[in-house]
C-alpha cells in the first residue's frame, strides 16, 4: 500500500513536469495585428453589423481572433501606438503627442516576440519620430505621410520614395512579406498600422 501510494505521489509531483515539456514543445501560433485609424465599431461587418461588408476582415476574424474587450486610453495617433506596443498608459510611457520622439528604451511587445524565437515586421503609419526597436523589419511612413507616392523610412535606416496611394502600398509589402513567411517554420508576429 505505501508503496502505491508513493508511486502516486511522485507521479503527481513529476505531472507539472511533463505538462511543461509539452508546452515547450507547441507550435507558436502565428499573428498578424492590424490597426486601422478613426474608424468607428460599426465599420466591420464581423462585429455584426449590416452598415458595411468586409468579407475578407470578416474571414481573418472567424478564423482567427476578433478583439471585442477593450478601452482606449489614448485616442491620439502615436499616444496610441505607444499604448499599444508598450501596455503602458501615455503618462508612464512619455509619449504624450505626435511631435517629440518616443522614448525607444521602452520595451515593446514586438520585442518580447523577438525573444521569444519570433520573426518580427512592422508596416504602416508609426508616428514616433524614430524607427522603431525589436522588429526585424519595417517600412514606416514619417510622420504623417502622404497619400500618394510617399516617403518610407525603411529597416537599414534609408528613406525610399513608392509609387502608388500609401494603403495600397503598405498592403502590398505586407501582404509579399506574410507570402515569404509562410513557407518558413518560424513563427512571425507581423504589424500592420
Amino acid at each position: 500500500m505505501k508503496k502505491i501510494i508513493l508511486t502516486v505521489a511522485v507521479l503527481l509531483l513529476l505531472l507539472p513536469f511533463k505538462t511543461k515539456a509539452q508546452k515547450s514543445n507547441a507550435k507558436k501560433p502565428n499573428i498578424i495585428f492590424i490597426m486601422s485609424d478613426d474608424h468607428a465599431y460599426q465599420a466591420i461587418s464581423a462585429y455584426d453589423d449590416k452598415l458595411l461588408q468586409t468579407p475578407n476582415i470578416d474571414r481573418l476574424a472567424k478564423e482567427g481572433m476578433l478583439f471585442t474587450n477593450a478601452s482606449v486610453t489614448n485616442s491620439i495617433c502615436a499616444p496610441s501606438r505607444a499604448t499599444i506596443l508598450t501596455g503602458k498608459h501615455t503618462h508612464i510611457n512619455g509619449k504624450v503627442d505626435n511631435y517629440f520622439p518616443f522614448d525607444t528604451t521602452q520595451v515593446t511587445f514586438p520585442q518580447i516576440f523577438k525573444k521569444n524565437g519570433y520573426k518580427t515586421a512592422m508596416f504602416g503609419k508609426l508616428h514616433f519620430g524614430n524607427n522603431p526597436k525589436g522588429v526585424d523589419e519595417f517600412m514606416i511612413l514619417p510622420g504623417q505621410g502622404h497619400y500618394i507616392n510617399p516617403d518610407f523610412i525603411v529597416t537599414n535606416g534609408d528613406t525610399i520614395t513608392k509609387q502608388g496611394y500609401v494603403t495600397d502600398i503598405i498592403t502590398d509589402v505586407s501582404l509579399d512579406w506574410l507570402k515569404e513567411e509562410a513557407s518558413n517554420d518560424e513563427p512571425f508576429m507581423m504589424m500592420y498600422l
